[in-house]
C-alpha cells in the first residue's frame, strides 16, 4: 500500500482485505438506493441506475441490491482510504452476483466519523468508472 500527500490528509491506495471498521453496522438508507442508484430520474445517479437495472435490480429488489453493498463493505477490498474533513472515507471494491445471475465488480464508497460509528454508504459504481 503506498502513501502519497493529499491536501485533506492522508491518502492511501493499495489493497487490503481488511473490512472496513463496523461494516457489519453499515447503514445504507431505502432513500439512496430507490432515490439515487435505481433512480433513471436523478441528475447524478441515473447513469448508475442504468448499469444496476441492466443487471436485474429493480425498486423491488432495492432491499436485494442493499445487501449485496453491505457485503462488499464487509467481504470487499478497501482500494482507497483518506482522512477528509467528513470523516474517514473508505473505497470498497466487490463482486455481487446479481439478480440476472451475472457478476459484477462494483467499487462502493463509505465514510465514517472521526470518532468511529457505523460506516454510511455514499455511492457506488461500476469498477473502471469514476464515482
Amino acid at each position: 500500500m503506498s502513501k502519497r500527500a493529499h491536501l485533506s490528509g492522508t491518502f492511501i491506495v493499495g489493497t487490503t482485505s481488511m473490512p472496513i471498521p463496523d461494516a457489519e453496522r453499515a447503514l445504507i438508507t431505502g432513500e439512496k438506493i430507490t432515490g439515487y442508484l435505481l433512480s433513471l430520474n436523478h441528475p447524478v445517479g441515473r447513469a448508475k441506475a442504468k448499469f444496476f437495472r441492466s443487471h436485474g435490480y429493480s425498486d423491488d429488489s432495492a432491499q436485494v441490491l442493499a445487501a449485496d453493498l453491505r457485503r462488499i463493505a464487509s467481504e470487499g477490498q478497501v482500494v482507497e482510504q483518506e482522512n477528509t474533513a467528513y470523516g474517514m472515507k473508505y473505497v470498497v471494491e466487490g463482486s455481487i452476483l446479481t439478480p440476472r445471475e451475472t457478476t459484477i465488480v462494483v467499487r462502493t464508497v463509505w465514510f465514517t466519523d472521526r470518532e468511529g460509528g457505523e460506516p454510511r454508504f455514499v455511492t457506488a459504481y461500476p469498477k473502471g468508472e469514476h464515482k
